[in-house]
């Protein structure tokens, strides 16, 4: 890593101080660029031109998203969004009425929202997982359970868009694995700041999101799927032609790829701009990106609780998202004094976090969310003016 070449490629971290890469982060100007000149091509050419002259380009999404979480690029679909991808994995899945969902209490909303549905709608159950004293999964409760519900599927969400925490994925793996259980991880958060193994992980399924710490373009994602869940010819609900070939009147053929989660229709120009912002965090490397993104968050968590806030990241492998409020759990003078500093950083609600929040008594707090982009000199900057 060469922070001062990253910084000059990064063209929104040079007025302000920019906090917020769990929320949407800054594009290198290799994105942008990308992205703009197809644009230019589409309005000479027309779209379909233009994706024909970009083919090449456009195929090495996959080998890069797979590169990047150490997989194949057959394993690998695009998706307009990590929720997008989700919804997918999970409509491949033929739940019935009176099947279990084992997922914890630190889940994202929509993911809690979406097996709510299915309870509403399927009769699909769903259970979650003890945390134990230190706040980490209680793996030994997880297997209690899968022995008791024999579940459809076990979700857990890698790290919570709420607090800094990193959930023991891979140990939650073993016992899937062990039990033979479909396995689906919610990487939104984890991919791009942090090493991502599926092989190590042993999931079925990995969804992830490009606007994030990817430092890609909204509307981007991706979904990882399983050889096993390919080889069981798994597929969602709803097919096109890009998933499938359609080879009798009354028939059709599922592609032998992850592509079959895919449709046909996409913004051309976000693929390519995700893509350019794959491989630039694949050149620097992911372990170079996760080493110094733990370095400026325990800097940041040090600081802050030295000044007296209370920081709410529980567990004992936390991660950039930082989150904090007051000794008396308010967040409004921290607020305008971030804002007037020129600080950009987010807020967390009691309606995206329901259990956590509940258990930590808090309806709101302060999320901040360092990258490799951000400086030791940041940190403190921050540090030293809400003192």
């Amino acid at each position: 890593m060469t922070l001062d070449i990253i910084r000059e490629e990064t063209v929104g971290c040079t007025d302000k101080i920019f906090l917020s890469s769990a929320g949407g982060s800054l594009m290198p100007k290799s994105v942008v660029e990308t992205m703009i000149n197809h644009i230019f091509l589409e309005q000479q050419h027309g779209a379909y031109e233009s994706a024909d002259r970009k083919s090449e380009h456009l195929s090495q999404f996959y080998t890069e998203a797979a590169r990047l979480i150490n997989t194949r690029p057959d394993n690998i679909a695009f998706a307009i969004s990590s929720t997008d991808a989700y919804a997918k994995a999970l409509s491949s899945i033929e739940f019935k009425e009176e099947d279990y969902i084992v997922t914890t209490n630190d889940d994202y909303v929509s993911n809690q929202i979406a097996f709510l549905s299915l309870q509403k709608k399927r009769g699909v159950n769903f259970i979650r997982v003890k945390n134990l004293p230190d706040h980490e999964l209680d793996l030994e409760d997880l297997e209690n359970l899968i022995k008791k519900y024999n579940p459809k599927l076990v979700a857990v969400t890698y790290v919570p868009t709420n607090s800094g925490l990193i959930q023991n994925v891979e140990g939650v793996g073993k016992i899937c694995r062990q039990y033979d259980v479909l396995y689906l991880v919610d990487a939104c958060q984890a991919v791009g700041q942090l090493v991502v193994d599926v092989n190590k992980i042993g999931c079925d399924f990995l969804t992830a999101t490009g606007r994030k710490f990817m430092r890609g373009p909204r509307g981007t994602g991706f979904l990882y799927v399983s050889d096993r869940v390919l080889e069981k010819n798994m597929a969602p609900v709803f097919l096109d032609m890009a998933g499938a070939e359609w080879t009798d009147f009354d028939d059709y053929t599922l592609l032998g790829t992850a592509k079959r989660f895919e449709l046909w229709e996409t913004s051309v120009s976000s693929v390519l701009g995700f893509t350019e912002a794959l491989k630039y965090a694949n050149e620097i490397g992911m372990q170079n990106i996760e080493n110094y993104n733990k370095k400026l968050a325990e800097s940041l968590r040090t600081g802050l609780q030295n000044k007296g806030f209370r920081v709410l990241d529980q567990g004992q492998n936390l991660c950039s998202i930082i989150t904090f409020c007051a000794h008396d759990s308010s967040i409004d003078h921290i607020y305008r004094i971030l804002k007037e500093n020129n600080v950009y950083f987010s807020v967390s609600n009691k309606s995206n976090a329901l259990i956590d929040f509940t258990m930590k008594n808090l309806d709101r707090a302060i999320r901040l969310s360092p990258h490799y982009f951000n400086t030791a000199e940041e940190i403190n900057e921050v540090v030293k003016m809400l003192k």
